[in-house]
């Protein structure tokens, strides 16, 4: 047969994986290859298209080509099809099917655009003066594709029929299951192939149904994936060549390694479970090289004849922060397994990924990667690789320009400079978290972090905040200058790309201050004095650290000894983890957001201060609290009341907006009736041009803390909030 003209697609993301996998399968055979939007297009003869649906194992389908062209309405979608000589391809006994997708096109109905396509594929054989051949939607002899994209349409023969990750072994599952071409994309990405299987062991301790598992041993085995599958799409085609299909089974069958070396282990705290992972197993050909155990993850040790290990599992799915104490227990378990194990390496598939700080391990990698309509993080972890293949490192942002380099010498400068100064401060004082810059050039007004994690000293993140330009600014030259700005960050700290965090800082007002930028969920864990704090450099405006009250957070530890203490506005705790850890009798922590309130409590679980005696976190309005304390049943007056609100919301949650400016005095005057005769106030606000009410000071005693509490890190920008602290007034003489 004649070159033809084939279109192969895999999992979104895993492009390059799946290319340079089919230039393996395809090296004996003359074929041209090219990565394309969406898969891999090759031009190649017809046993090409058999050895790829054989042997690739990221592959999902396996499209032939059979015409291309405008497609603007439904009547040219039709003539398309009918000018394609349908019985060269199947005759009035055959069964077939038509799928069609569109995106971009005035057709946008794909039911639709099917429908026409098998209209003229029938009427094509009518015209001929035969009979018309069945429609069938199980495993018909021929399934044809339409794609639609851009009113342009590619009609295909589907010459895998059904996906290809439908291998035949795995007949049951265990709930959430990973489809077996994702699982062997993950194992390549994760460095496990035929010679890693001679050097390496590899351990899933949440193996469910058994799919990495079983993936890796066909791996190791040499076995063809397509062997255990009895449909193809071709099968049924009228230029099938069996004589060509069934030497490639030969081929294929002969190269199977008939004892694989690998050592491959499969465990299981369900019973149930285990046994369906076994029968899996067992109807791929590969019980026999993969150890089944069943353990609790918490109890899970391997000897350590075995050498390095590879380490992938997907954990149990669960509701991100609202997941309950036990999946993120075991994530903990997990790390606490891979350390045990070491040397290791973890490659791990999450829905969870706000739980895998709980690990406790350095993180090498990371990749988003969508399983159905769920979006899960595949992320790779180190606790003493010893032999194993590290991870592909992060590829670096392009180098500047020689002009663009003159144009951010300053900057790069001013970064040395306070990265020298600010770096010893920090040092000195232990401190690990800080700003490095803040607008210090007014041609580059940007704040940026410093984040250094905790489970790894050598990984540092970076927060980038540009402060929104002026409307006499134009828009393009901001960008440009911020994308500038970013690169000069890069290659002044040597910052990999994916360490790197840039947003538009603009002015925020009411609902728009918390409004979620993305939705990683991914959490990073930091130092700050004796705290293990949460940082989420990706999914809001702020990380859910404020840096410049760090002095601030510190009087409250100093404070709280023995005290209640009242958190207002509490956002992600990290006020009453410092009131826990500096030895508060009871913490209470307020907020209106369901999601920081779950934050806060992660924070404080991550410090051990989990006891609901102790720590209490209340959703609802600090406002309303402030009105109505019985409303809320506040336990007692409170030793410590630290109060940081916004400058202004109207959050629809609220029954009235705040106005700081308009509002403190009030509101200071209720928060004092919370506190105790001998308690303390901590009142804060960032409010610009803020001025205190001359009431509060004739009430009260005051005392102005904003510079005592201003860290070095903002003595460039002293006006970055306002503090004091105010008691009740004692006995006057």
């Amino acid at each position: 047969m004649s070159e033809i003209k084939l279109f192969v697609t895999g999992h979104k993301g895993f492009e390059t994986p799946l290319h340079h996998e089919l230039r393996e399968v395809l090296a004996p055979l003359p074929a041209r290859l090219q990565k394309v939007y969406g898969g891999v297009e090759i031009h190649a003869g017809l046993e090409a298209a058999y050895r790829v649906c054989l042997h690739s194992r990221l592959a999902n389908r396996v499209f032939c080509e059979l015409d291309a062209g405008p497609a603007g309405d439904e009547d040219e979608l039709y003539e398309r099809a009918y000018g394609i000589d349908w019985r060269e391809h199947l005759d009035a006994r055959s069964s077939f099917a038509v799928a069609a997708t569109l995106s971009r096109s005035k057709l946008n109905h794909g039911q639709y655009a099917a429908l026409r396509v098998k209209d003229a594929i029938v009427d094509r054989f009518r015209a001929a003066g035969e009979d018309r051949p069945s429609v069938s939607r199980r495993q018909p002899d021929l399934q044809i594709h339409v794609n639609i994209h851009r009113d342009r349409a590619t009609i295909s023969l589907d010459l895998s029929g059904e996906s290809l990750h439908r291998r035949g072994y795995r007949l049951q599952h265990g709930g959430a299951p990973l489809k077996e071409h994702l699982a062997a994309a993950m194992l390549r990405a994760a460095g496990w192939d035929r010679d890693a299987a001679r050097r390496l062991r590899l351990l899933d301790p949440l193996c469910g149904s058994g799919t990495f598992a079983i993936e890796a041993a066909l791996i190791a085995a040499n076995r063809a994936p397509g062997l255990t599958r009895d449909y193809f799409g071709f099968l049924g085609w009228r230029r099938h060549r069996s004589d060509i299909w069934n030497a490639c089974l030969e081929q294929a069958r002969a190269e199977i390694e008939p004892k694989s070396d690998a050592r491959i282990v499969a465990s299981d705290h369900d019973a149930a479970v285990l046994e369906i992972a076994r029968a899996n197993a067992r109807r791929a050909g590969v019980e026999a090289d993969i150890e089944f155990r069943h353990e609790q993850l918490a109890e899970l040790e391997l000897d350590d004849s075995g050498g390095p290990t590879l380490v992938i599992t997907n954990p149990p799915w669960g509701q991100r922060l609202e997941a309950d104490g036990g999946l993120a227990a075991l994530y903990a378990d997990l790390g606490a397994m891979l350390r045990r194990t070491a040397p290791a390496r973890l490659a791990v598939f999450s829905a969870n990924p706000d739980l895998l700080h709980r690990l406790q391990l350095s993180r090498t990698s990371r990749k988003t990667v969508r399983n159905g309509p769920v979006e899960c993080l595949f992320a790779e972890f180190d606790a003493g690789a010893g032999e194993i293949k590290p991870a592909s490192p992060a590829p670096q942002a392009r180098k500047l320009a020689a002009r663009d380099a003159a144009s951010v010498e300053p900057l790069r400068n001013r970064l040395g400079k306070n990265a020298r100064h600010l770096g010893r401060w920090a040092s000195r004082q232990d401190v690990s978290c800080y700003r490095l810059y803040d607008a210090d050039l007014p041609e580059f007004a940007f704040a940026l972090d410093r984040y250094q994690s905790a489970l790894d000293p050598a990984v540092v993140w970076y927060h980038l905040q540009e402060y929104q330009a002026p409307p006499t600014i134009d828009a393009k030259l901001a960008a440009q200058r911020l994308e500038l700005a970013a690169q000069a960050v890069r290659e002044q700290f040597e910052v990999p790309a994916e360490r790197l965090f840039v947003k538009l800082r603009q002015r925020q007002r009411g609902r728009q201050q918390y409004t979620r930028l993305d939705r990683k969920q991914e959490f990073f864990e930091v130092r700050e004095g004796p705290a293990s704090l949460l940082v989420n450099l990706s999914d809001y405006l702020d990380s859910g650290l404020f840096l410049d009250h760090r002095s601030t957070r510190r009087r409250v530890f100093d404070a709280a000894g023995g005290a209640r203490v009242l958190n207002l506005f509490a956002y992600t705790g990290s006020v009453g983890v410092m009131a826990g850890l500096g030895g508060a009798r009871e913490v209470v922590n307020v907020d209106l957001s369901a999601n920081y309130l779950r934050w806060a409590e992660e924070n404080h679980a991550l410090n051990g201060l989990d006891d609901p005696a102790r720590y209490r976190f209340l959703r609802g309005d600090a406002l309303e609290l402030l009105r109505d304390p019985a409303s809320f049943a506040p336990s007692a007056e409170f030793d410590l009341i630290f109060f940081d609100p916004p400058s202004f919301s109207n959050s629809s949650k609220m029954r009235q907006t705040l106005d700081i400016q308009r509002d403190h005095a009030g509101l200071i005057d209720a928060a004092m009736r919370l506190l105790a005769a001998e308690g303390l106030l901590l009142f804060s606000t960032n409010r610009r041009g803020f001025r205190l009410d001359d009431a509060v000071g004739e009430r009260f005693d005051l005392r102005d803390i904003t510079r005592a509490t201003l860290p070095e890190d903002f003595r460039r920008r002293p006006g970055i909030h306002r503090c004091w602290e105010i008691r009740h007034p004692g006995p006057r003489l």
